[in-house]
């Protein structure tokens, strides 16, 4: 079993590429005059355990406008692979010395800094017994996620893992390997239906769209977005049919 050697600084790493496959560019499209990653960095930013938020996105010139978006936020910016994600990932962390990551990515633009403060105090808390925490994403909507885990087992992952879907999506080897290191996972009680607040089609952008625009900013949480949900069940069948890409 590994051992936490600190848990301090606590970086969220957010992944953006331009290159998606579903629907390109996505993180550029405008919601209210401001870019889709805009919105996502300014949910981040309101986390009040993170202490610094890094994008990790590619080194094609495509990508420059992610970069502009980030910095302009107070993001810092890692350039790396964009098929060896897990690489990108290592990167990103050895470039702030981070000794905690909180993994999410840039197509939520939702996501709720406080269930990313709740997953960060239950990996925090937990000490040597956790080095991975996440949402039970069996019971959230999806567009919330978010994983916790450390700078030594992102390392360690980088370094061992061979497998393409380990390099692609970051944290497989972590959670398959559990006698190394110990999962904690924070859950909530099913909802009467499943909802998809991340952003894969046009569809999804529509829904999302219409629920930043409603809130316009303000400080909301992901259990008003739910109210309005029930509110609008019209808004929240534009994306009933949408599947989530699988993830190993």
């Amino acid at each position: 079993m590994s051992t936490k050697l600190a848990t301090r600084p606590v970086v969220c790493i957010t992944q953006a590429r331009i290159n998606s496959y579903r629907l390109p560019a996505k993180v550029l499209r405008l919601i209210a005059g401001q870019p889709l990653l805009w919105w996502h960095l300014d949910r981040l930013k309101r986390a009040r355990r993170v202490d610094r938020i890094v994008v990790a996105t590619t080194g094609e010139p495509a990508a420059d406008a992610i970069v502009e978006i980030a910095e302009a936020a107070g993001a810092a910016v890692f350039r790396g692979s964009e098929h060896d994600v897990l690489d990108r990932f290592a990167g990103a962390a050895a470039l702030v010395g981070a000794a905690t990551i909180v993994r999410v990515t840039s197509d939520c633009p939702v996501i709720d800094p406080a269930l990313i403060d709740q997953a960060i105090a239950l990996y925090e808390s937990a000490g040597d017994a956790c080095h991975y925490a996440s949402l039970d994403v069996s019971t959230f909507p999806r567009g919330l996620d978010c994983e916790v885990f450390s700078r030594q087992a992102l390392d360690e992952a980088a370094a061992e893992a061979v497998l393409r879907e380990d390099r692609e999506h970051v944290t497989p080897f972590i959670r398959r390997n559990t006698e190394r290191y110990a999962a904690r996972f924070l859950s909530t009680a099913p909802l009467e239906r499943t909802y998809r607040w991340c952003v894969d089609t046009p569809a999804d952008f529509e829904l999302a769209r219409r629920i930043v625009e409603q809130f316009a900013g303000a400080d909301f949480g992901w259990t008003d977005i739910v109210a309005l949900m029930r509110a609008r069940p019209d808004w929240a069948a534009l994306n009933m049919d949408v599947a989530q890409t699988p993830v190993a």
